[in-house]
């Protein structure tokens, strides 16, 4: 059975279960503080599982993109070393949200997997929580008695609180879980030990495919366990393991889901797939990677030096240095790949396809670069080592190594593997060390401790009512107090809010709750999953009486402002770049808008000024907004809605229009009554914002008029200053070109009076061992004189060895120049030679070995300089 077949026949068994197909969420996730890509099946339904909201639907089936490379649930290192983990995998599941429980969800995975599936029962084992005694809990008995009358009880495992009770953090629901696995081992081994003796002990072949999850408790800050009210149902099954049993494969990466990847590597490297562990382990790791960064780029997350960005940019390194190390890669290769996703999984996730080619040059730039950092570092290497062989050392610091991980992105086992190579070792443990302090570092930046919610009120969700009202009368239902070393934070939930909560770019509102006791501010607003979080300064002295809650609205207006102006703006751009645009990041406040979008090449100011005067002629059109609630999400698209990708949509959602001909987007933002009253908008900056996407800023209303009356009093200034010409640009031009006049006259003086120096330090070279050296103090213009200095005098000289000491405009710089063939006859290096001459300056600096230059703070220690090389080379 083919893998498509295997995940529809999936969804298509639970259909006739009743259940509801929801498609997969984002892979990148939004509005949740405790998690950065989604790492389980029930991540989009874990507000249903907190209580936050009633479930749209009491049964569901899907298959969720999910990625596992930070935090709790951390798969990268064991990648492509073993056969069946995966960064970016497929979690099929099914969920009872307060409906079927125990003996449904155990009833039917048995008849999914053996008369559906027919894998052989022979093989399969079940595992049940056995009890802990620190949570005061016994056996699952009621698990264990439904497997019962299912499976021989030899069959049935007794599993720890580790391998067979789920939590979802360390707070929240919770409950005992029963696995399924599976004993895929030849039979003749089989024969000789019992599989149950293998399982949960990381045998290749014996592994857990279906994790069953009975939602009973929730877990509180005190790690204490209080029962659910409603009792719920989570299952997640991996699908690469579900196609490799059911396809008789000894490794996922034989199944139909890889095997075209791994052909088109062996084509373009050479190379065979199987003949060799270590070229394996890179086929592995390739063909696992370009999932995981083709499915998040396409959900918005780019890779970047922070936080999600940073981890994607980490697992494409990782594939390219693999393919550069083993394979013999050294011209980007990756984005090769993409081609393949769209066909493999554009029909399941579509948004793969529709995106092909924006992530294939993503993926191209960022290998691109990342390839001339392993150039770089090659580099860099080659002076440790020479710096190692000057000392007599064999081994490379772990600091050294960290340093070269840390700052250039030069892999540890690229840096130990070319140790070996020169005869050299790496000290691991330092290295170790010092990744550890980085992490604790880090841990103690972000380490904080969140209290329960305390409820004030009967808690049955939160009313949005900012769309209509900035003032309303709310209760609060629940509150907390989340402390760091900063000091504590107060977090309130209201029964009913005008407050924006932070999303799609829009800030959250700010403002006031009011009582007849107290006014308290409120600092911002936060969505954590689907609850309205309010920050405020202070908890109230009476949280049980009734508050104004009271938006700030001149913030808010503002935002509003350039919220819709950034409308305008992507309409805009489409208009003049293309329908290719996309917006891939917003960021909207009550100062500025700021706009990314996939655009390949720089914009032009042509461009950049037909954009500004685009959406200002719309703003003068006075257009109304026409705003659609709860409208069909197909009937959204038909409308020709935009929506985001990356972004989750719901079965209804917000349809926002600025002219149906202009700008029709999916947004649940706030947005401007008419488009006149933004006033003006104004573009101030247009760069690069990763690879492939552009970012632009821009202003309007207050700002827009700010900057307008500044530059107008900055062009008045400059008139003043000129005298008052006639002709602002042409005076202004003359006077440019009189300085650039003056500026040849300046430089030849300098060219005359370094061609004065030269001469004098010609006639100070002294022949030592055959070696014509000079050792000298000198003062210079500039920089650049002392580099074309130093390489005239080797010009001129044979056998030439030069050092100068030079005051360049009161700040000391030191020279170093040995003519080539000196380099490796006299055993000397301009890059250890200014190193260590640095000392004297308070300095340093490197370079080649025959050139190399250095800097300091010391310049009395010029003279030191001459001295010491003196002493060393005369």
């Amino acid at each position: 059975m083919e893998a498509k077949k295997i995940r529809s026949t999936f969804i298509e068994f639970f259909q006739s279960k009743q259940h509801h197909y929801v498609p997969s969420s984002p892979i990148v996730v939004k509005n949740d503080p405790t998690l950065m890509f989604t790492n389980a099946g029930m991540n989009q339904f874990k507000d249903a599982f907190l209580g936050n909201e009633v479930a749209k639907y009491s049964r569901v089936a899907n298959s969720q993109k999910c990625l596992r490379v930070s935090g709790k649930h951390n798969d990268l290192e064991e990648v492509g070393v073993d056969t069946y983990h995966h960064t970016m995998f497929e979690m099929l599941g099914n969920w009872s949200f307060g409906d079927y429980f125990k003996k449904e969800a155990i009833a039917w995975a048995w008849e999914l997997l053996t008369e559906v599936y027919q894998l052989p029962k022979d093989r399969l084992y079940v595992s049940v929580f056995e009890g802990d005694q620190g949570d005061n809990l016994g056996l699952d008995q009621e698990a264990f008695d439904f497997w019962k009358e299912i499976v021989p009880e030899d069959r049935i495992i007794m599993g720890s609180k580790k391998d067979n009770f789920w939590e979802m953090g360390d707070t929240g629901p919770c409950g005992p879980c029963s696995e399924i696995h599976i004993d895929l081992r030849p039979d003749a081994e089989r024969a000789t030990i019992a599989g149950k003796d293998l399982v949960n002990n990381d045998h290749e072949q014996v592994i857990e495919i279906w994790n069953l999850v009975f939602m009973q408790f929730n877990r509180l800050a005190d790690g204490s366990l209080k029962e659910l009210p409603a009792k719920h149902v989570d299952t997640g099954m991996g699908f690469e393991r579900l196609v490799r049993a059911i396809q008789q494969k000894s490794s996922n990466y034989d199944t139909d889901l890889f095997a075209p990847f791994l052909a088109a590597l062996e084509k373009k490297s050479g190379k065979v797939y199987g003949k060799d562990e270590q070229t394996d382990i890179a086929f592995r790791v390739i063909v696992d990677h370009i999932r995981a960064i083709a499915f998040t780029i396409a959900d918005g997350q780019l890779p970047s030096n922070n936080k999600a960005g940073y981890v994607i940019r980490r697992i494409l390194r990782r594939a390219v240095r693999y393919g550069y190390t083993f394979l013999g890669f050294h011209e980007p290769f990756l984005y090769e790949l993409t081609s393949l996703i769209s066909e493999n999984f554009g029909e399941i996730f579509p948004e793969v396809k529709q995106q092909q080619e924006f992530i294939s040059k993503v993926i191209y730039e960022e290998e691109a670069s990342f390839l001339r950092t392993l150039d770089n570092g090659l580099k860099i290497l080659d002076q440790i080592k020479a710096e190692l062989k000057e000392k007599n050392e064999h081994v490379i610091p772990g600091k050294t190594a960290f340093e070269l991980y840390d700052t250039f992105g030069f892999p540890l086992d690229l840096t130990s593997l070319i140790a070996r190579e020169n005869g050299l070792s790496l000290d691991e443990k330092g290295f170790n060390e010092e990744m550890e302090k980085q992490k604790s570092r880090s841990r103690a930046a972000s380490e904080s401790e969140t209290g329960d919610w305390v409820l004030v009120h009967e808690d049955s969700g939160v009313e949005f009512v900012g769309y209509d009202f900035l003032e309303t009368y709310s209760y609060i239902t629940k509150y907390r107090v989340v402390s760091d070393k900063k000091g504590d934070k107060y977090q309130i939930v209201l029964d009913k809010t005008p407050f924006y909560a932070e999303s799609g770019g829009q800030v959250g509102d700010t403002g006031w709750l009011v009582s007849e006791e107290e006014k308290i501010r409120v600092i911002d607003t936060k969505k954590e999953n689907d609850l309205i979080v309010h920050f405020v300064e202070k908890l109230p002295a009476h949280p049980r009486v009734k508050f104004s809650a009271e938006v700030d609205r001149e913030k808010r207006t503002l935002s509003m402002n350039n919220h819709t102006a950034t409308h305008l703006l992507q309409s805009a751009l489409k208009q003049v770049l293309g329908d290719h645009i996309q917006q891939r990041g917003s960021l909207v406040n009550d100062q500025l808008l700021r706009f990314d979008f996939s655009h390949f090449g720089k914009v032009t100011e042509e461009e950049l000024a037909q954009v500004e005067e685009i959406v200002n002629a719309k703003i003068r059109e006075n257009i109304p907004l026409v705003e659609q609630r709860n409208v069909p999400i197909e009937e959204a698209k038909k409308m020709g809605a935009t929506a985001l990708f990356g972004e989750k949509y719901g079965d209804f959602v917000r349809v926002i229009t600025f002219d149906p001909s202009y700008s029709v987007e999916l947004c649940g933002g706030t947005h401007v009554p008419y488009t006149s009253q933004i006033g003006l908008f104004k573009i101030v900056s247009e760069g690069s914002s990763a690879s492939g996407v552009r970012r632009i800023e821009a202003i309007t209303a207050k700002a827009a008029e700010a900057s307008l009356r500044q530059q107008d009093h900055l062009v008045k200034e400059l008139q003043e200053l000129l005298k008052n010409p006639k002709d602002l640009k042409k005076a202004l031009e003359s006077l440019i070109q009189e300085r650039n006049e003056l500026k040849k006259e300046v430089e030849s003086l300098q060219q005359e009076k370094a061609g004065a120096v030269k001469g004098e330090l010609l006639k100070q070279f002294t022949e030592v061992n055959g070696v014509n050296t000079l050792i000298a103090k000198v003062t210079l213009p500039n920089a650049d004189s002392l580099k074309k200095l130093v390489y005239e005098l080797k010009n001129e000289v044979e056998n030439a060895f030069v050092i100068l000491a030079a005051d360049i405009d009161g700040k000391p710089q030191i020279a170093v120049m040995i003519e080539d063939s000196l380099v490796k006859e006299k055993d000397l290096n301009a890059g250890q030679i200014v190193r260590e001459l640095a000392k004297q300056i308070k300095g340093g600096g490197g370079g080649q070995p025959f050139f190399a230059t250095a800097g300091g703070k010391d310049l009395t220690g010029l003279e030191n300089v001459v001295s010491k090389a003196k002493e060393l080379y005369l």
